[in-house]
């Protein structure tokens, strides 16, 4: 069988980390029979299709924040960490979450799966929920839903991997989430050896879905044709017009569901990046 011949990442190097000074979301509650459930949040500057996008505004805030602050409202995470690369190119990006008194990571640009897990062992987790930073609308209960999920099977023992995408995509493409326990992350790093399941961080698993007890969340409407993620400046003005929206009315904290709701009854805001092509994992 083979193997991965990489060195297994090390979190040895003392720089790469950085620390909020105040507590993130529940961090100051002892964690319960769950063990410790640390979001990371997958950052750089560097995206080629909109550079710089997720320090871009959205409606008086940039897109990394609104991020960040949605998936610091779920009650199942214990922590927050965003996971940007050594790049020097990325040290705004670092300066910014300083200035934001957020828990930060350094790592590997290419190798994310090193970068996931050497932050996972930098804050001492034992199941990480995954998120990327240009998902401006990622869905707080949604998080909640996976991680309960996860932690509960037929036979109480936890799942490895939980997302709400596959097999089957019913939520809008930018609510993507998944979970996945220490081990099963762990084990992936040390199977995981061609660079295409290096850089996408759990593909490995659900590609190998008979070596992993994995559990898919759904919901019971088919919103899979909403996107938004933003990858292209068309993306970028479809999430604006759904925050300007909303901010407009008064309510800054609508859910995925007040959100989809708008779209539908608003079909031509879905017409502004109904071309844009999704990227190929």
């Amino acid at each position: 069988m083979k193997r991965n011949n990489q060195p297994e990442p090390s979190n040895q190097e003392p720089d790469t980390s950085v620390r909020a000074n105040t507590k993130s979301h529940r961090a100051t509650e002892q964690p319960d029979r769950r063990g410790k459930t640390v979001a990371i949040i997958q950052a750089r500057l560097g995206s080629t299709r909109l550079p710089g996008k997720i320090l871009l505004d959205i409606a008086g805030q940039s897109m990394l924040e609104r991020v960040v602050s949605r998936v610091k409202q779920a009650k199942q995470v214990d922590e927050v960490v965003i996971a940007t690369t050594t790049n020097d190119s990325d040290q705004t990006l670092i300066d910014y979450c300083q200035q934001k008194n957020w828990n930060c990571f350094r790592g590997s640009e290419n190798d994310v799966l090193s970068r996931y897990l050497d932050a996972a062992r930098q804050f001492s987790a034992t199941r990480v929920v995954r998120v990327t930073s240009d998902c401006p609308l990622i869905a707080s209960d949604v998080i909640d839903e996976l991680v309960q999920l996860s932690a509960i099977n037929g036979n109480d023992s936890k799942l490895d991997y939980c997302c709400n995408f596959y097999p089957i995509r019913r939520y809008p493409r930018g609510l993507d989430c998944e979970t996945i326990s220490m081990d099963a992350l762990e084990r992936i790093s040390r199977l995981a050896y061609i660079p295409e399941h290096r850089e996408h961080v759990t593909l490995y698993a659900y590609r190998h879905p008979t070596e992993f007890s994995i559990g898919s969340l759904t919901c019971s409407s088919d919103y899979s044709a909403l996107r938004w993620t933003v990858d292209t400046p068309e993306d970028l003005a479809m999430v604006r017009k759904i925050y300007d929206h909303f901010e407009s009315t008064g309510n800054h904290d609508f859910d995925w569901q007040e959100a989809a709701a708008a779209c539908m009854a608003n079909p031509e805001w879905q017409k502004i990046n109904h071309m844009v092509i999704q990227k190929a994992a």
